[in-house]
């Protein structure tokens, strides 16, 4: 008959051996999606859409029958590198903070004639129509920025009143789970489903969180933009879905890229 403390030895053994059993087939997990991760960097679908964009860009287009060219995405007309890392931001001439896609619409209706509610209404949908164009010009104009580092001008009343409302919409909870978006990134080191979160309420690093939208989805063969990546984050959370463009959406990115102040670009990325 074994003693009590042997017994005790005996459990502590098996606890132990449990403990490491499933560390080991956590790494493993892990390791297999790194290699994973790596293998989809291999020629990244999103070059097609690029190229897409670059055309519509300088393509005569709409009732106007004008190109995107004189564009004004923040940094002069015509000018596209190193816009993509200082948006959302502020515009005097609409008198709106404004996202790349929202300065994008704008473009097409001021500049080629295009209707306004036309355009929204496609937006959504991401795969056909202007909404598939909205999407590849929207990857062309972020792309041109990639290597550069995020730093949003957040110094206007507008900028600022947005980044506080994004701060808000960021922590507040609501759904039926009672979720927000710092239920799965507002803290360092947070996984779901074997995947890293990262903590979007500061600099989470280079070419993570926004500086990694948008991205090419392997799972559906879709581009995502940064407007379908946080309207899906809204419908995970069993939120009512905002409308493209909305306030809020643009508020969360004002918020997000405020934080990721000095991150890399690495767009267009790739996502399982």
């Amino acid at each position: 008959m074994k003693s009590p403390s042997a017994y005790r030895q005996l459990l502590l053994a098996a606890a132990m051996t449990s403990t490491f059993g499933a560390a080991f087939a956590q790494n493993a997990a892990l390791d297999g999606i790194a290699k994973y991760r790596e293998m989809l960097q291999d020629g990244n679908p999103a070059d097609l859409f690029e190229m897409k964009g670059e055309e519509l860009w300088k393509q005569k287009r709409g009732p106007k029958s004008a190109s995107m060219e004189q564009c004004d995405l923040g940094k002069g007309p015509g000018v596209v590198k190193g816009a993509f890392v200082e948006l959302p931001r502020f515009f005097k001439d609409t008198g709106k903070v404004m996202d790349l896609e929202t300065r994008l619409i704008h473009c097409m209706v001021t500049l080629q004639g295009f209707n306004e509610a036309d355009l929204y209404k496609a937006a959504p949908s991401i795969g056909k129509g202007e909404g598939a164009n909205l999407v590849a010009l929207t990857t062309y104009v972020s792309a041109t920025s990639k290597g550069l580092r995020f730093n949003l001008p957040n110094n206007t009343e507008q900028e600022k009143t947005m980044y506080e409302v994004g701060k808000r919409l960021f922590f507040q909870r609501g759904g039926p789970h009672d979720f927000a978006c710092s239920s799965c990134h507002g803290i360092d080191g947070g996984r779901i489903r074997l995947q890293d979160l990262p903590n979007l309420t500061k600099n989470p690093g280079d070419g993570i969180g926004v500086a990694a939208w948008p991205a090419y989805r392997v799972s559906n063969s879709q581009m995502w933009t940064m407007q379908k990546r946080l309207n899906d984050c809204y419908r995970q959370q069993r939120f009512p879905e905002p409308k493209f463009g909305s306030d809020a959406t643009i508020a969360l990115g004002v918020y997000m890229g405020v934080n990721a102040k000095g991150a890399e670009s690495i767009v267009p990325a790739i996502k399982r």
